[in-house]
């Protein structure tokens, strides 16, 4: 028998106080009891990268999450990424780069790109892989991923002056 407790924490911006296990996995909290779907489960194993969200600007796999690990933190997945400029950015930039085949990875491979965005506004081509290299994808060969990443930082980055991009990485 497990013991349930209110568990708060911020979901897309949205204050959430949800009673649940503490040692329940957050990936099953969220798709079955919250209903926020976009976050897919793939492995269950913390390998595919399909579960991937992003806790306190970090991409994290929602599938080895304890829901007491969440606690005080800010949770943000697929669903909440059109509420934010690199979200939309990153969207937009999938599709125009055919960067979305079957689908699958596609909300884990956009939180990671979304975290490292938000933590390296002009990440190399490198860093982008690196990024990404916890997500599997099996239908793109990864390179319209890459280059729909790298185009988004650039789209990004064509609006912000030299000391706007000297605040991001500060």
């Amino acid at each position: 028998m497990s013991l349930k407790k209110n568990i708060q924490f911020t979901l897309n911006g949205e204050a959430i106080d949800v009673l649940a296990d503490p040692t329940a996995r957050f990936l099953d909290v969220l798709r079955n009891e919250l209903r926020y779907t976009g976050t897919k489960e793939g492995c269950g194993i913390g390998e595919c990268g399909a579960c991937t969200i992003v806790v306190d600007n970090e991409a994290v796999n929602s599938c080895l999450l304890f829901m007491g690990q969440v606690e005080g933190k800010d949770v943000l997945t697929v669903e909440g990424l059109s509420e934010e400029e690199i979200g939309r950015t990153l969207q937009t930039c999938f599709i125009e780069e055919n960067a979305v085949q079957c689908g699958f990875c596609t909300p884990g491979m956009l939180m990671s790109a979304y975290a490292l965005l938000k933590t390296n506004p002009a990440p190399s081509r490198e860093e982008i892989r690196l990024a990404i290299s916890g997500n599997l994808c099996r239908c793109t060969g990864y390179v319209p991923i890459i280059n729909a990443i790298q185009k988004a930082e650039q789209e990004l980055n064509s609006n912000v002056d030299d000391d706007q991009k000297q605040e991001a990485i500060s």
